[in-house]
């Protein structure tokens, strides 16, 4: 038996996680990051790192938050996506800590760690060399008749609670021992948290929708007597993904606990050998600066871009959609403000950050309010806050090197993000300047300047956010710029070259980048049928640009990524990067 380290990192929130550390025989660069399953923790997978016998390699494994030796009340987590959130400052840990690149890391996971695991790489795009994904928890077994219903119900009306799982050891695996050892664990967490049950499937809806923004190598193995979680999303996730390599194979009679089970040499040979393949040759990522010219992404935003036969359910429904909002818009403020001044407009947004339900009545107000509840406009919500989050990230890293803090946003509409995380924070800026392409955001922003009384180091200006040239004589030279909910508007990747090849110049080295993107939205296509743009009034029709494609063209401009934050449900990311210093 390798024998392990018992560490612990730091959380972006400040929580200590537990985790082990079994380094390498042979003192080698390469690693393995084991995530277990729901319920369990880290010490039951020292089997797995002895029997997939990679001396070689140094091997990590956590315990979740909630779980095991970590701190939190058990089975618990704030939202699916703090927990996807630890998994990635956990792998910057590593590399910061142990000296192991992403590139030379392999992510092995079983069932909940599997969905965490598939989850980060679709939102966070990272460079890690393969995963291997054993029984992946997208979509739990609940034979209860309409389970899944009752408990977003229930937890709408009570709350917080937490449900206990119904799953015995024998139904987990056939090995006595095993069996046995579940049996006997007193870090075992029976119950899980029903926020984080109802995220586990809307995550794994959502992935497997869209695994073809994946393009990691993966292995899927799967357990062919799985009690616990259905197959067939595992094989459509698997026949969905983007990964020019990845294989998926079906191992008969085996229950829930794969790596666990009786003959778990199978599998775990399978692991073995792709692992060491993926490591036989350095990785190469597909290259997805050209996306917008074709892909997968490409080919939706066509179809959403082709009218709707005639007469079809769907343009039906649609019609519907857009009478129904026409008809709100008499009563809801923010709705006739949509048809006004575009769905996608700076009036909007700033709208929708101000989050005050207006209109005619209460039932006015009620319409309004449920409007302003809509996942996108509460996803731009919590993307605000991330945006002042990394805000103030970058602003205490430029004030420990000692520079000064000028700020660019390029488009920032009416500009109340930015000065609401501005007022914020203990440090103010030596200046900001505010940009936008719209005179009547301009204007708007001036005015709320003047509001908060910042005219001393704000000044709001007209400007292109797509001319490289207006953008790399920017003076003084910037030391952190922000494009957040721009990009997304716009489906062609030419215009966005220009834009952060403007702000490299710019921007001098070493200083910072925030950017958003939207690898996902789930009412895209409602959006596109029934919503305006600020454009003349025409459809609202976004292509999406998956996090792999959109860090790809931060990186091709001259920065590297150095953090990311996304909500919840997965529809909008904030980054930080770096401008390189050579």
């Amino acid at each position: 038996m390798r024998e392990p380290r018992e560490l612990a990192f730091d959380t972006r929130d400040g929580t200590a996680l537990f985790y082990r550390h079994w380094p390498a025989v042979n003192g080698s660069a390469r690693a393995l990051l084991l995530l277990h399953r729901g319920h369990e923790h880290s010490g039951r997978l020292q089997h797995l790192v002895d029997e997939l016998d990679l001396p070689g390699f140094d091997c990590f494994a956590w315990d979740a938050r909630g779980h095991g030796r970590s701190p939190g009340p058990r089975g618990y987590s704030p939202g699916l996506g703090t927990s996807v959130g630890d998994l990635d400052t956990f792998v910057r840990h590593i590399e910061r800590a142990h000296g192991i690149a992403p590139e030379n890391l392999a992510v092995v996971a079983q069932s909940v760690g599997a969905v965490l695991a598939a989850t980060w790489a679709h939102d966070f795009a990272p460079p890690v060399r393969c995963l291997v994904l054993a029984a992946p928890a997208f979509k739990v077994r609940l034979y209860v008749p309409f389970a899944r219903p009752g408990l977003r119900l229930l937890h709408a009306l009570r709350g917080h609670f937490y449900v206990n799982s119904y799953v015995k050891a024998h139904y987990l695996t056939h090995d006595p021992a095993r069996v046995a050892s579940f049996n006997a664990d007193p870090l075992i967490t029976r119950p899980i948290a029903v926020n984080m049950l109802l995220a586990l499937y809307q995550a794994g809806e959502r992935v497997v929708d869209d695994a073809a923004a994946i393009t990691l190598p993966t292995q899927v193995l799967v357990s062919g007597a799985d009690w616990v979680v259905h197959q067939a999303p595992q094989r459509a996730f698997y026949e969905r993904l983007g990964a020019a390599v990845k294989e998926f194979h079906v191992f008969p009679g085996f229950f829930h606990d794969t790596f666990g089970e009786k003959d778990r040499a199978q599998p775990i040979a399978k692991g073995r050998a792709f692992i060491l393949r993926c490591f036989e040759t350095p990785p190469a990522p597909p290259e997805l600066l050209d996306a917008d010219r074709a892909g997968y992404t490409r080919d939706e935003f066509e179809r959403l871009r082709t009218p709707l036969p005639a007469g079809s359910w769907k343009a039906l429904q649609f019609a519907a959609t857009r009478a129904g909002l026409k008809l709100g818009a008499k009563l809801s403020d923010a709705i006739r403000l949509g048809f006004d001044t575009g769905f996608d407009s700076g009036s909007m947004l700033d709208a929708v950050y101000r989050n005050r339900p207006s209109g005619r009545g209460p039932l006015g107000r009620l319409i309004d309010r449920l409007y302003l509840d809509s996942p996108g406009w509460a996803g731009i919500r919590v993307r605000k806050r991330h945006v002042e989050a990394l805000l103030a990230q970058a602003i205490a890293a430029l004030r420990a090197e000692g520079r000064a803090v000028r700020i660019v946003d390029i488009a920032a509409g009416h500009g109340r993000y930015v000065l609401e995380g501005i007022a914020a924070l203990a440090d103010r800026p030596d200046a900001v300047l505010l940009r936008d392409y719209s005179a009547l955001n301009v204007a708007a922003g001036q005015r709320l300047i003047a509001e908060k009384g910042m005219q001393d180091f704000v000044r709001f200006e007209q400007g292109d956010a797509f001319d490289r040239a207006s953008l790399a004589t920017l003076a003084p030279r910037p030391t952190l710029a922000v494009v957040s909910g721009l990009y997304e508007l716009f489906p062609d990747n030419a215009p966005l070259r220009a834009s952060l090849a403007g702000l490299a110049e710019a921007v001098e080295p070493g200083g910072w980048l925030v950017y958003t993107g939207q690898p996902w939205h789930p009412q895209l296509e409602l959006i596109a049928r029934a919503l305006t743009s600020h454009r003349d009034g025409a459809p609202w029709i976004m292509r999406r640009r998956t996090q792999a494609e959109m860090d790809q063209l931060v990186a091709a401009a001259g920065f590297t990524k150095a953090a990311e934050l996304v909500d919840d449900a997965g529809i909008f990311t904030v980054s930080l990067a770096q401008r390189n210093r050579a």
